[in-house]
């Protein structure tokens, strides 16, 4: 029992799953079947003590002091992994990738046994997929598990239907879930951003417990920009069994149903829901609408005034609705970060008019700063550069009584703009632009000929700390949220991205990029005469960091490709 006990690293106790189960099997079975018991496990740690000649080990163990202080005496290195100790076996086998781990287990029947044990694979399932919960306490995660399904599934669910519905999980082990679960879904985990036309949006697909749950992230409703995200969950995946995991579609209101999960190709998967009868209400589409309203934007039609933005909040539940969650996924990266930059990279939510709150991606490139949309509208779709900062060349702020005044920004901003248009058209910007198309940068965001030295201005930037000043928003400038910050580090030229609706005559327009702090910035649309603040979304993202700047580079553009 000890060396059971030690190999399953649970204690001397009847929590001992292993053998409880194969323990109601024939003591004769297959060796790929019967766990080690406590003869054979003494017999192998007393071979790996024993003393032999010639780089072989004895057959049969010391049984007296004399003959275990001779065997002591006599003890040679180990000449293969076969002579080590189970126990050490154990701790180097944890270490090794788990997909490694079958192969291994083919070596010889020591090592099937030994790769049985639960210590193995729970590190696995921890060490490459962040699993939290410990199977051997499943009494309490399936409590907690419990108020997962009723909180977010089906709040009207009784407990004893619910207990009917609950996996026997006591008669799984972390082979099971690594081996049928978290292995072959491993290449889904991350971020995504969704193929619903001009709108995108964002799903990130994580480990929760036994589930593997993609979550579709929304902004706060408009204009409360800084309140945190909202989640929802799209899809599961789960085992019911001990060798299947199942998909479940968690779309509508009716609670999970079967689905599906296919990968089309690298970086790519699309999810399909095989009974879409469950997410159409009893009250027709009146009452889907209704209710989507609600959850979108926090309130009912009665309450938006405006002709046009009722008319944009219904086209997006037409276009929307339409895919009942048969979706396309394409894999995006959070934007690596360089000690130049001038703050932390990242995703951020920002106010865009009638629009309502947009997430974008705040990214930085040398000199300049781009913010990409994840998710967009009919004017200006997900994927586009919306906001494309100079970081070589920043505006001094007048004082506060001049602030108040339009024309005082736009002849600051246009003078800037002036200066760089008459720069990019010099002989030094068209080698710089075409070092830069040669090297994998985005053609359309050619950068100015002050930019060769982009990185030193970037890097100064970052380094100088500012001493804060004071700022507000000139007269006549509309701003969806009048709680912005009165004081500002530093202020950089940009444009910023406008265009017609269907993304009709998209131009490049002139404005004013404003830090104020770490995790807040606004930009002034001189030609709209708006402004959008814009407040980073501080929810943790695994399995979501670039592999180099290159592929991250490689995204943006394919970003800007899928809905151009």
């Amino acid at each position: 029992m000890a060396v059971c006990a030690r190999l399953c690293g649970v204690g001397q106790s009847r929590r001992c799953r292993r053998r409880q189960r194969h323990g109601q099997h024939d003591q004769h079975g297959s060796d790929s079947e019967m766990d080690m018991d406590e003869e054979e496990g003494e017999k192998i740690v007393g071979e790996t003590r024993g003393s032999g000649s010639g780089g072989g080990w004895p057959q049969s163990r010391a049984t007296g002091p004399s003959e275990a202080a001779a065997a002591s005496a006599g003890t040679q290195s180990p000449q293969s992994l076969l002579d080590l100790p189970p126990e050490l076996l154990v701790e180097i086998f944890s270490t090794l990738p788990g997909i490694a781990l079958p192969n291994l287990a083919l070596v010889c029947k020591k090592f099937r046994q030994i790769l049985s044990t639960e210590t193995i694979w729970r590190r696995r399932c921890i060490e490459e997929f962040g699993m939290k919960d410990d199977l051997r306490k499943m009494e309490v995660v399936g409590v907690s598990s419990r108020e997962l399904y009723v909180k977010r599934v089906n709040p009207r669910v009784k407990s004893g239907r619910f207990m009917k519905l609950l996996p026997d999980y006591e008669h799984m082990d972390y082979r099971d879930v690594y081996t049928h679960l978290l292995h072959p879904y491993r290449h889904i985990l991350g971020l995504w951003q969704p193929d619903i036309g001009p709108y995108g949006g964002l799903l990130n697909v994580v480990v929760d417990g036994l589930f593997i749950i993609g979550w579709m992230y929304l902004p706060p409703h408009d204009p409360r920009v800084e309140d945190p995200m909202r989640r929802r969950p799209l899809f599961r995946i789960h085992m019911w069994e001990r060798n299947k995991a199942t998909v479940e579609c968690m779309y509508g209101h009716k609670g999970p149903h079967k689905g599906d999960i296919q990968t089309v190709k690298k970086d790519e998967f699309s999810t399909k829901c095989n009974q879409t009868d469950h997410h159409r209400m009893p009250g027709g589409r009146q009452e889907e609408f209704r209710t989507w309203l609600e959850e979108e934007w926090g309130r009912t039609l009665e309450d938006i005034f405006h002709e046009h933005m009722q008319e944009l909040i219904l086209m997006k539940f037409i276009y929307t609705s339409q895919y009942d969650n048969c979706l396309t996924y394409r894999r995006i990266y959070l934007p690596p970060c360089l000690p130049s930059d001038l703050l932390q990279p990242g995703l951020f939510k920002g106010t865009y008019g009638s629009h309502g709150l947009e997430i974008i991606m705040l990214s930085f490139h040398g000199s300049r700063a781009k913010a990409t949309k994840l998710t967009g509208d009919p004017n200006v779709p997900a994927g586009q550069l919306t906001l494309d900062i100079d970081l070589s060349h920043s505006v001094q702020l007048p004082d506060l009584e001049h602030q108040r005044s339009i024309e005082e920004l736009s002849r600051l901003v246009m003078g800037v703009h002036e200066e760089v248009q008459r720069g990019s058209q010099g002989p030094a910007a068209a080698s710089a632009n075409a070092e830069e198309g040669s090297s994998g940068a985005e053609g359309s965001d050619a950068t100015p000929a002050c930019d060769a030295e982009a990185g030193e201005a970037g890097a100064g930037a970052a380094s100088s700390s500012p001493e804060s000043q004071p700022f507000i928003l000139p007269l006549g400038v509309m701003a969806r949220n009048e709680v912005y910050p009165r004081t500002c580090k530093m202020c950089f030229y940009g444009t910023g991205l406008i265009a017609g609706h269907g993304f009709t005559s998209p131009e490049r327009t002139p404005g004013l990029f404003v830090l104020f702090d770490d995790d807040r910035f606004g930009f002034i649309w001189l030609e709209l005469k708006s402004f959008s603040l814009y407040s980073r979304l501080t929810d943790q993202l695994e399995h979501a960091q670039a592999p180099s700047m290159e592929r991250f580079e490689a995204m943006l553009r394919n970003m800007q490709s899928w809905t151009s």
